[in-house]
C-alpha cells in the first residue's frame, strides 16, 4: 500500500525575540525586515516540503508566546516572502535561458540535417556505390544532432516548472499565527 504525501504543509516558526535573529543571515547589517535567511532556516523549510505534491497547500504557522512576539511575525514574513520571490524569479529566468537555448541547437540541428538530407545527395548524385553508403550515415547522424535537444525539451523542462511551482507557493502560502500568550495566560491565571 502506497503512503500518500502530505497535501498540507505546515512550517511551524517559533517567533520571539530570542529566536528571530536565528532566522536571519548574523553578518547582514540591514533592517530585520530586508535581512537575507539564514541557512539554518532555508534548510528547514526545504526539509519541511520534502513530501510537497503537486496540489499541496502549504502553510506558515507562526508561534507567539507572548503578545509582544507580534511585532517580529511581520518583519520575518515579508524576509521569507522576498527572499522565495526572488528565487523564483531567477528559476524563471533560467527556465527562460533554457528553453531559448535548446530551441537555438534544434534550429541549427535542423538546419544542418536540411542540408545535409536534402542538397548533399544532389552534389553526389544517385548513379555514385558511395551514395548509398553515405545517405545512410547522414540518416544516422541526423538522428544523432537532432536527439540531444528534443529530448531536453521533452523531458527536462518538468524539473523546472516543479521548482518554479514549489518556490510560487513558498512566497505566497498562507499565515497563521498561533496566539500563545493568551493560552500562558490563563494557565498562569488558573495555577494562581
Amino acid at each position: 500500500m502506497k503512503k500518500s504525501l502530505s497535501r498540507r504543509i505546515s512550517i511551524f516558526l517559533t517567533v520571539d525575540e530570542k529566536s528571530i535573529s536565528n532566522y536571519f543571515n548574523q553578518h547582514d547589517p540591514a533592517p530585520l525586515y530586508e535581512r537575507q535567511l539564514g541557512h539554518d532556516l532555508q534548510m528547514y523549510i526545504q526539509n519541511s516540503i520534502v513530501g510537497f505534491k503537486r496540489f499541496s497547500i502549504v502553510r506558515y504557522k507562526l508561534v507567539c508566546t507572548q503578545l509582544s512576539d507580534k511585532k517580529y511575525a511581520e518583519p520575518l514574513l515579508r524576509a521569507i516572502h522576498r527572499h522565495y520571490s526572488i528565487k523564483k524569479r531567477i528559476k524563471e529566468s533560467e527556465f527562460y535561458r533554457f528553453k531559448r537555448r535548446n530551441f537555438k541547437i534544434l534550429f541549427v540541428s535542423m538546419a544542418i540535417v536540411v542540408i545535409s538530407q536534402g542538397l548533399l545527395p544532389f552534389v553526389l548524385g544517385q548513379d555514385h556505390r558511395i551514395h548509398s553508403a553515405f545517405s545512410n550515415a547522414l540518416g544516422v547522424f541526423s538522428w544523432v544532432i537532432l536527439w540531444k535537444p528534443i529530448e531536453r525539451l521533452i523531458f527536462n523542462w518538468n524539473d523546472y516548472k516543479k521548482h518554479i511551482s514549489i518556490l510560487y507557493r513558498l512566497a505566497n502560502a498562507e499565515v497563521i499565527i498561533i496566539d500563545n500568550a493568551k493560552k500562558h495566560l490563563l494557565d498562569t491565571d488558573q495555577a494562581a
